[in-house]
Formats: C-alpha cells, sequence, structure tokens
C-alpha cells in the first residue's frame, strides 16, 4: 500500500474507548479536537454520527482561503473501535465558486481506538490516496503529523 499519502499519530488515553468514541461521534465537539484550527463547528443540527453514510457539514475557515464549508460522510463506524470520514468541498459555499472545477475530495480522516493497559490507544489516520484532482493534490498535506498529535492531546484533555 502507498503510504506517501498518509499521516499518522497515536497515544494511549487513560480513558475507556466508549468515552473517547462518544466524543468523536459527535460533531459539534470537532471544534474542541482540532488543533489545526481549522473547525468553527457544525452546519447547523449535527446529530451524533450513528454510522457509516451519515453526512454532516463543518464550517471551517483557513486564513489563505477565508470561511467555507466541508461536507463529510461517514466512511468507518464500528462503535467504541473506529469511526471517520470524507470531508468533500460544499458546492453551495463560496469557495466552491472560486474553486471552479477543482474536486476537492478524496481524503479522510479515521480514528482507531484499541483497549490497552492504561488506557485506550487512539491511532489518527489522514489520508488523501484518493485525492485525484492534482491541483488538489498540491495542496496536501493540509495538516501536519505534529497536528494530529496536538489533536490526540486534545481528545486527552477533554475526556479527561
Amino acid at each position: 500500500m502507498d503510504t506517501s499519502r498518509k499521516l499518522q499519530a497515536s497515544k494511549v488515553i487513560d480513558a475507556p474507548a466508549d468515552k473517547i468514541f462518544a466524543l468523536l461521534s459527535d460533531p459539534s465537539r470537532h471544534v474542541d479536537l482540532d488543533d489545526a484550527g481549522m473547525v468553527r463547528g457544525p452546519e447547523g443540527d449535527a446529530p451524533p454520527i450513528g454510522g457509516i453514510g451519515q453526512v454532516f457539514t463543518m464550517n471551517m475557515h483557513q486564513d489563505a482561503l477565508g470561511d467555507y464549508r466541508m461536507v463529510n460522510t461517514v466512511t468507518a463506524y464500528q462503535p467504541t473501535s473506529r469511526i471517520g470520514w470524507a470531508p468533500a468541498m460544499d458546492p453551495s459555499c463560496d469557495l466552491a465558486s472560486k474553486l471552479g472545477d477543482m474536486d476537492a475530495s478524496g481524503h479522510t480522516f479515521t480514528y482507531d481506538l484499541a483497549e490497552v493497559d492504561g488506557g485506550t490507544r487512539v491511532t489518527q489516520t489522514y489520508e488523501w490516496m484518493s485525492v485525484h484532482d492534482e491541483e488538489f493534490l498540491k495542496l496536501f498535506p493540509v495538516v501536519s503529523e505534529k497536528d494530529l498529535g496536538a489533536t490526540l492531546d486534545r481528545i486527552a484533555s477533554q475526556v479527561a
């Protein structure tokens, strides 16, 4: 498997997997977890993630891009052990019209949780192996391995 388009970070967090999973499955809490500072909060009502295929929209911001929205489709869901989503640009936001024909999709964020001595090992994987638009691909990685590790630290502080 090509790992050149993937970053990972892991941390053992002193909390049970179900508590961490509940935090990750609540889109309204994602702003508390994002160390990169891009997540601004869900658009509208965002019920807890309950299965593959569920969609939630997240308000985002980057200094270079301004405000925009990402539509996230749940790609992984195994209660207390795995959760993930694939963001794509909301075609109705202002940034989408500025990007023109660019396909801003093909990347995922996935969290794997495994109970171990001392708590739960949480592994966050950020991958962009399915990004096919060459212009969009030039923007990757959008977050760093350091950002992933700091997000895991934020998760630990939220479940302490």
